[in-house]
């Protein structure tokens, strides 16, 4: 371990980040190793504090945005680095030193891409997408595990939610279907459970809601086709403090996953299907959304559908739907940096 140097001032540290052990390599102005130092989760906000101001680099793991807002109270500089980035300047082999070392040095590099720290506000409008997102899947396995055990009875039920709630009562109401007592008893428990991740689905869904509608800003992007409640809610709840950490609209479509991934060599262009880089989840909705829109286009006339319909006419569904996905995450690039709300007349922002 070499302790700090008072007569070389800290410029950039660099924090590998874990549950309980956490590593601090520091450098000075010249990029001199002035710091290296193993803290345990308690000591960490205390050495951090009283370092001089200075540049903080952290991958964007769990936590990460946690201890980003909080080093920034302190006074620090802190910016995020997504792992994929980081990992090229690990040097030999991978330890919390080595990783440390990574962190301090790529965020150094001028041509760095950084993460966006996320507000108390921006993580619970995330947090809460991802509860309704598991509680959503659990509801599905539900679904699924009643069919499949019916199904073993002698008992089809269509697919789809909608099906398996209308018939469930009559199932479990009807005394002459061959169920046993003790079938019955359990598949009334599977209904209870199924009944409460509707309820929670519903809880998550009127939270969403209320969000978006007293967000000026999300009020702004649902005016734009094919984004709703929670596509909006997403996009800010990921995006960050401010878009503008993008370049420009295509950028924030190539961090959601939605342009084609490049395999190019010797003057040679080779693009390939998307490069489904980014959130996941926040990329379904905006392809769900996409497939709303192209669902409707010909029934309208302004021109965004008409784009939509003839980009349908000469593309392939999936093809279509991929690129007005991307459209709209360009669309909601120019909502978010210039506050203004989408104009479905022209197909783009409103001058007012």
């Amino acid at each position: 371990m070499k302790a700090h140097n008072a007569e070389r001032p800290i410029s950039v540290v660099g924090i590998d980040l874990a549950k309980r052990s956490f590593h601090l390599y520091g450098v000075d102005a010249h990029g001199q190793q002035v710091l290296s130092k193993k803290l345990s989760r308690i000591r960490l906000s205390a050495v951090v504090a009283n370092l001089p101001p200075c540049l903080v680099a952290m991958e964007a793991c769990g936590s990460a945005h946690h201890w980003a807002r909080q080093f920034r109270s302190d006074g620090h500089e802190v910016r995020l680095i997504a792992p994929q980035f980081v990992k090229p300047f690990v040097k030999s082999n991978k330890n919390d030193a080595a990783d440390a070392e990574a962190i301090c040095e790529a965020a150094q590099r001028p041509n760095m891409r950084f993460v966006a720290i996320k507000t108390l506000e921006q993580q619970d409008i995330q947090a809460i997408h991802r509860m309704r997102s598991l509680a959503v899947d659990r509801r599905t396995a539900q679904i699924n595990q009643i069919r499949g055990l019916l199904l073993e009875y002698g008992i089809e039920v269509a697919k789809g939610r909608p099906a398996i709630q209308r018939r469930l009562p009559e199932i479990l109401e009807d005394g002459d279907n061959g169920l046993s007592v003790r079938f019955r008893t359990e598949l009334h428990g599977l209904a209870e459970e199924l009944r409460h991740l509707n309820e929670r689905v519903a809880h998550y869904d009127a939270q969403i809601d209320a969000i978006a509608q007293s967000d000026p800003q999300a009020r702004e992007l649902m005016t734009i086709p094919g984004i709703g409640t929670k596509g909006a809610t997403a996009l800010l709840a990921a995006v960050g403090e401010d878009a503008r950490v993008f370049n420009n609209g295509r950028a924030l479509a190539a961090w959601i996953g939605l342009v084609p991934r490049q395999h190019s060599t010797g003057g040679r262009d080779r693009l390939l299907g998307i490069s489904k880089r980014g959130d996941v989840y926040l990329r379904n909705l905006l392809i769900h959304g996409a497939r709303a829109v192209l669902r409707w286009a010909e029934r309208k006339e302004d021109r965004h559908s008409r784009w939509a319909t003839a980009l349908k006419a000469r593309r392939h569904t999936n093809v279509a739907t991929v690129a007005m996905a991307n459209k709209i995450a360009r669309v909601a690039y120019a909502v978010m940096t210039t506050g203004k709300p989408y104009d479905p007349a022209i197909g783009a922002m409103a001058n007012g």
